[in-house]
């Protein structure tokens, strides 16, 4: 016998619930953040811009690191905007950003190291104004296992 308030789904339906003036900003934020990350990050790295093959050139890991940056920052900004993968998109882009923050640190003497940082706050306010939506991806998925 199963208690009910134990079960994923109950835990995603018990937690409170932003408010519907965070869920408008959260909107707000993700389609900015899709925008910006589909068409000024990955697009350039995708297309192989000038720019970007110097910047991962001088990183160190060559073409391919580009591409996949690029496919990875054109998937979570497609995620962003896909409700039930906002939140989950929210936290892989900080990570990303984690990344490039590093990056800017060892890579380019932190010539642009406020960049990332930028980015990590709307996103974490994605992911938390979505938390429940990564709650319940996270049921939907160990109910399949």
């Amino acid at each position: 016998m199963s208690d009910a308030s134990t079960t994923p789904a109950a835990a995603v339906s018990e937690s409170p619930r932003p408010s519907r003036r965070a869920h408008l900003t959260a909107r707000v934020l993700q389609i900015v953040l899709a925008l910006f990350f589909g068409i000024a990050s990955a697009a350039p790295k995708l297309i192989g811009h000038s720019s970007a093959k110097e910047s991962f050139d001088a990183i160190g890991f060559g073409d391919w690191f580009m591409y996949l940056t690029g496919a990875l920052e054109l998937a979570g900004a497609i995620a962003l905007v896909i409700p039930i993968l906002s939140g989950v998109s929210a936290l892989a882009l900080i990570g990303l950003m984690i990344g490039a923050l590093i990056a800017q640190l060892t890579a380019f003497d932190g010539q642009n190291a406020l960049t990332p940082v930028v980015l990590i706050v709307p996103l974490a306010v994605i992911a938390w104004v979505r938390r429940n939506h990564t709650a319940e991806l996270s049921a939907r998925i160990r109910g399949r296992g």
